[in-house]
């Protein structure tokens, strides 16, 4: 089976598309497993790790206000993550993720395994969707890698529907 990373890969090269990650709760996951790849900066830009709200506000343009009205795990934040990486790069095609890895952090309204994604290319709206992810950290981390894999593969392909 062709890993994530490989496939996505293909489809940009296809698309002569270049790609960016904002990540958060992954600490540069999705930008390792890409990177893992040979060859792929010819279709991997660069990447955000931005596991602090300060380096979401420096790095990204993230809002403050977005930050304190919905924190940094919210759909309207990971839009900004998105918006920023491609503004602050050279790539057509971003994504981002924030969420609760665990085993703390969580809250009844946000509990653990709560991640949250978003898609975008260049003209084009925001894809964004969230999952309740299970188990411990590791298992949420490397799930949320193969989400954001998969959602941009999707994007690629015209068939992310927001939820």
């Amino acid at each position: 089976m062709i890993p994530l990373a490989q496939h996505l890969g293909a489809l940009l090269a296809q698309h002569a598309m270049m790609l960016t990650t904002a990540e958060s709760c992954t600490g540069g996951g999705v930008a390792q497993a890409v990177t893992d790849i040979a060859g792929s900066s010819r279709w991997f830009e660069r990447g955000f790790v931005t596991y602090t709200n300060t380096a979401k506000i420096e790095m990204l343009g993230v809002s403050p206000d977005t930050l304190m009205q919905y924190g940094a795990v919210s759909e309207a934040t990971v839009r900004e993550m998105v918006v920023g990486a491609l503004t602050h790069s050279h790539a057509q095609i971003a994504l981002a993720v924030s969420g609760i890895a665990g085993p703390g952090g969580g809250s009844p309204e946000k509990p653990v395994g709560t991640v949250w994604f978003a898609w975008g290319m260049e003209n084009e709206a925001i894809v964004t969707q969230c999952h309740h992810l299970q188990g411990d950290r590791a298992t949420i981390r490397q799930q949320s890698v193969d989400l954001a894999l998969q959602g941009a593969m999707e994007l690629l392909n015209r068939k992310i529907v927001t939820c």
